[in-house]
C-alpha cells in the first residue's frame, strides 16, 4: 500500500466523486488467508471502482490479482496458483438496506466506513478453489501415473480387473 494512504475509506464520499483507488498488500499482511497459504510471500493488487446503482446505494467495482503459493491436497506441496477475478459489491450500513433486492453482492459496513484490505481479502478468498491441488496432474508427486496407464491402454482393450485373480488366489 503506498505510504500515506488511508486504508480506511468514506465510501458514500468516494461513490459520489466515482473515485478509483488501487492498492497492493503484502499477502503476509492479509489475516484470514494465513490458514489458506502455504507460504505467507507475494502480493495482491486490488483495484476498487466506485460508483452509485440505480438504488441510490454505494457501491465498488473490486478487481483483484494475486499468486498465492497454496498446499496441494493430493502431495500436500506448495505450488503457484494464479488468481485474477473481479466482482461488483453494494455496500449496506444497517440490517433493512442489506435486505433490499439488488443482483449484487451485500458488503455489510460499520456506518460510512469501509476498509479496502478487507473488500480485496474477500474477493480474493471467494476466487480461491475450495480443494487446492496442483494445476496438471504430471507435476503433482501423488498424481496416478499416466505414463503406466497409456502404456496398459495401448493396445486398444482395458483390462481393469487384470490383477484381481492374483489377488482371489493368495490365503
Amino acid at each position: 500500500m503506498a505510504e500515506g494512504s488511508p486504508d480506511l475509506v468514506d465510501y458514500l464520499r468516494l461513490a459520489e466523486d466515482a473515485q478509483v483507488i488501487e492498492r497492493v498488500y503484502e499477502l503476509a499482511q492479509l489475516p484470514r488467508l494465513q490458514d489458506v497459504l502455504a507460504e505467507p510471500k507475494g502480493t495482491l493488487s486490488a483495484r476498487f471502482a466506485f460508483w452509485r446503482a440505480r438504488s441510490g446505494r454505494a457501491g465498488a467495482s473490486v478487481a483483484i490479482r494475486a499468486e498465492p503459493w497454496l498446499t496441494c491436497q493430493r502431495c500436500m506441496q506448495g505450488f503457484a496458483f494464479p488468481v485474477q477475478s473481479g466482482s461488483e459489491v453494494e455496500f449496506a450500513a444497517d440490517e433493512e438496506a442489506a435486505a433490499a433486492d439488488t443482483q449484487r453482492e451485500i458488503f455489510r459496513t460499520d456506518g460510512r466506513w469501509v476498509r479496502l484490505r478487507d473488500l480485496a481479502e474477500e474477493e480474493l478468498l471467494l476466487a480461491l478453489p475450495i480443494i487446492a491441488a496442483c494445476s496438471t496432474p504430471q507435476s503433482c508427486a501423488k498424481a496416478p501415473s499416466f505414463a503406466a496407464q497409456g502404456a496398459q491402454e495401448s493396445d486398444g482393450m482395458r483390462r481393469p480387473f487384470s490383477g484381481l485373480q492374483d489377488l482371489l488366489k493368495k490365503p
